[in-house]
């Protein structure tokens, strides 16, 4: 993965982004954070398999995100569907629950 494509998530995905000994960022739904990843600031190629693996999709929803035939909504619904961010029939259950 270059480095040209990690700016083209982290733009795409609207990931909040801070810079330290690594490039940290972070994907947040309403409020929440709910993945994590960083890269080094070099130029060689970053792993992919870990940057993938840190957003918690699999190879062809990675290459997705990459190609743009994955959307930020769409992505949204990944993490959805893997329990990573609430749905709000969850949220609810959770309020109901003494």
């Amino acid at each position: 993965m270059k480095v040209h494509e990690f700016t083209k998530l982290e733009n795409k995905l609207d990931l909040q982004t801070r810079n330290s000994g690594d490039r940290l960022a972070w994907f947040e739904y309403k409020g929440l954070i709910v993945v994590r990843t960083k890269r080094s600031h070099g130029n060689k190629d970053l792993p992919e398999n870990l940057i993938r693996q840190q957003l918690k999709v699999n190879e062809s929803q990675f290459s997705g995100l990459i190609s743009c035939s994955v959307s930020k909504d769409d992505y949204v619904e990944i993490l959805k569907a893997k329990g990573l961010i609430p749905t709000p029939a969850v949220q609810q259950s959770h309020k109901l629950a003494p």
